[in-house]
């Protein structure tokens, strides 16, 4: 049966299939910005020591907030080049960071860069579990090319993402409110992803026991 091709001789369905993501390059793109707030609120006065000009964006954390920003941007930039998508969970983080440090620098108000994650994780959460309410699991919408769960798993893995994303909302007010401002840098970057990972780690037996390509293939 003939099949048609593209000039270069591959199928036209694989060709303009989106590339598959690689979870190293999804993990860098993520953690990047993270990583580049970090350091360059740790080195935030050697920099406005040597560009004098930095300075006028405020202190440390206002420096390493634009520089937040421009990563993010940076980020989205290359995930649209190399996957031709950009998945709606970082779009809407990178909108709100993008916002919300914004407002921040032009206002020089520091509590727009430390409310972001709260905001971020407090809409996550809502719409989540407000979604479970109508009937909607939301989140197989967005992993449903990752795994496949019968409803009931995606029920309860949407229930507990929402109410992690709760918890991490709580967490950020906690930490900024009670503590430095290094210690929430270091936080947001050292503290919250590794709590995320370990989180994502303990749903696969739930993932495992509702999955439906075990089930198929029994």
């Amino acid at each position: 049966m003939h099949q048609d091709k593209t000039p270069n001789g591959t199928d036209p369905v694989s060709a303009s299939a989106p590339p598959k993501e690689a979870p190293g390059t999804k993990l860098l793109l993520e953690l990047g910005p993270l990583l580049v707030f970090f350091f360059t609120n740790l080195r935030g006065a050697w920099l406005i020591e040597h560009f004098p000009a930095l300075g006028q964006l405020g202190g440390p954390l206002f420096v390493a907030s634009a520089a937040f920003m421009v990563a993010t941007l940076i980020s989205l930039t290359v995930s649209k080049m190399v996957y031709r998508h950009l998945p709606l969970m970082p779009l809407v983080s990178g909108a709100i960071v993008i916002v919300f440090g914004a407002l921040g620098l032009y206002l020089q108000n520091e509590v727009f860069f430390k409310m972001k994650g709260t905001i971020i994780n407090t809409l996550f959460g809502v719409a989540l579990l407000g979604g479970l309410l109508f009937g909607k699991s939301l989140l197989g919408h967005v992993f449903n090319s990752a795994f496949q769960l019968d409803d009931a798993g995606w029920k309860k893995l949407t229930f507990r993402w929402g109410v992690f994303f709760l918890f991490l909302a709580a967490l950020n007010e906690i930490v900024w409110r009670n503590f430095s401002d290094d210690t929430w840098v270091a936080f947001k970057v050292w503290g919250t992803m590794p709590i995320t990972v370990l989180f994502t780690l303990s749903q696969m037996p739930l993932i495992l026991r509702h999955s439906l390509e075990g089930k198929e293939d029994a």
